[in-house]
């Protein structure tokens, strides 16, 4: 049976790089086969831009990501105002070894799959 790693990044890992830099960090930690739990989730814009950079990496060996967020429910006048509205926490994993059965506000159900 394959060993299954999940990674939990805390903010203050991503929170002093750009965004290029962050998305590369989690898609090359994604490539590597790791599932990874952001502590701060994505915005919207992290989210559109990572699944762009991950099309271009498709490939036989790479089915690209699987990725779920909780979004805040009540976001402040000030991510209102500028649009900044950011989830509160996102799973990223390979396609091929996550698969979510289950989202709603609240919790997210997923089965994490061993490669055979």
């Amino acid at each position: 049976m394959e060993e299954i790693k999940v990674n939990f990044i805390s903010h203050e890992r991503l929170n002093g790089l750009s965004m290029e830099e962050k998305l590369e960090f989690i898609l090359k930690e994604v490539e590597k086969g790791q599932i990874l739990v952001l502590e701060k989730g994505l915005t919207p814009e992290e989210q559109a831009k990572l699944i762009e950079m991950t099309m271009k990496e498709v490939n036989d060996k790479f089915a690209g990501i699987e990725m779920e967020s909780y979004m805040e429910e009540k976001p402040s006048f000030w991510q209102r105002l500028f649009g900044k509205n950011r989830a509160r926490m996102t799973v990223i994993a390979p396609a091929d070894k996550l698969k979510t059965i289950y989202k709603d506000k609240d919790i997210i159900k997923a089965v994490i799959v061993a490669r055979k």
